[in-house]
């Protein structure tokens, strides 16, 4: 079944069939597509457009660290391209070798502008600004973009992920909740033929993960009947702005973490029994997976 994109109209006209809604992440969750679109795009990218192939390795060692095993992963990839420069520029094997850095004036002030942060203000910023390093940024995102919907292979969902799916669908309501955007969202569920399994997709275009799960939700579920399932941080902190549950499917476990969900999680969800003590346990271990201090800072200590 070949399923639209949804917008916000949409979710508030989900009308319940089950007694339990859940809210499933994409990207890093239900298919390792963040590895992915990082490695083979992301990161050739960032060393094209900043001159930083010299530096390749360091400059991927730092932009997978931020991205995929921190705890800023799942952030805006603006935000996150500021933080992977601080880091290098604070890497003495980095500084020492005399390549020239990022400049990180621009995309400071940018991600600390309180704009949304996304293609369509950039490009506003740049006319505005007409700043160089603007336009090198947008010129990147553009780049990235063009580079995943065209080139990147299809990636298959996690085994466990596409089994719990099947059970989900079959006991509760369930959503796409993501920060991707809407056309790849829509390539990779359909490419797949699992857009059955869920009642609506919904990507950034409309809003934040929060804004999915209480325009889906509310006023039709009771809030221990809610469920977000998410591999980044900004899930959980999404699940507690929406008052709802929270399942984490921790990053590099994941297969293992979607099995536990299938086997006991999903179950205890289901019966009333995810209480409060079994959730602060999953979320210690989740937020223990994603450390605060990239590896090369731990062999200089």
């Amino acid at each position: 079944m070949i399923m639209r994109s949804a917008t916000a109209e949409d979710l508030a006209r989900l009308r319940p069939e089950h007694t339990t809604f859940v809210g499933i992440d994409s990207d890093g969750c239900v298919f390792d597509t963040m590895g992915v679109k990082q490695r083979d795009h992301f990161h050739p990218l960032i060393c094209r457009f900043w001159n930083l192939e010299v530096l390749e390795p360091q400059v991927r060692a730092a932009a997978e660290f931020v991205n995929l095993t921190s705890k800023n992963r799942g952030r805006n990839r603006f935000t996150n391209l500021l933080v992977t420069f601080e880091l290098l520029h604070q890497w003495d094997e980095v500084r020492n070798s005399g390549t020239p850095l990022p400049k990180l004036e621009a995309l400071r002030a940018y991600c600390n502008s309180g704009l949304p942060l996304g293609n369509p203000s950039l490009i506003a910023e740049t006319k505005r600004t007409n700043d160089p390093e603007l336009q090198r940024l947008l010129s990147w995102s553009l780049a990235v973009n063009d580079s995943i919907d065209n080139h990147m292979r299809p990636v298959d969902p996690f085994p466990w992920a596409l089994t719990s799916l099947k059970l989900i669908a079959a006991n509760s309501d369930a959503i796409v909740v993501s920060q991707t955007p809407e056309q790849a969202l829509m390539r990779e569920w359909n490419h797949h033929n699992i857009t059955h399994l869920v009642k609506a997709i919904a990507g950034q275009e409309i809003g934040t993960k929060a804004f999915h799960l209480t325009q889906a939700s509310n006023g039709r579920y009771d809030s221990d009947r809610v469920l977000m399932i998410g591999d980044a941080p900004g899930d959980l902190t999404a699940a507690n702005e929406a008052n709802t549950l929270f399942y984490p499917i921790i990053p590099g476990r994941e297969d293992a973490s979607w099995r536990r969900f299938h086997d006991e999680s999903y179950s205890r969800f289901l019966n009333g029994t995810f209480d409060s003590t079994y959730s602060a346990t999953l979320n210690h271990e989740f937020l223990a997976a994603m450390p605060d201090t990239p590896p090369w800072h731990n062999k200089l200590a």
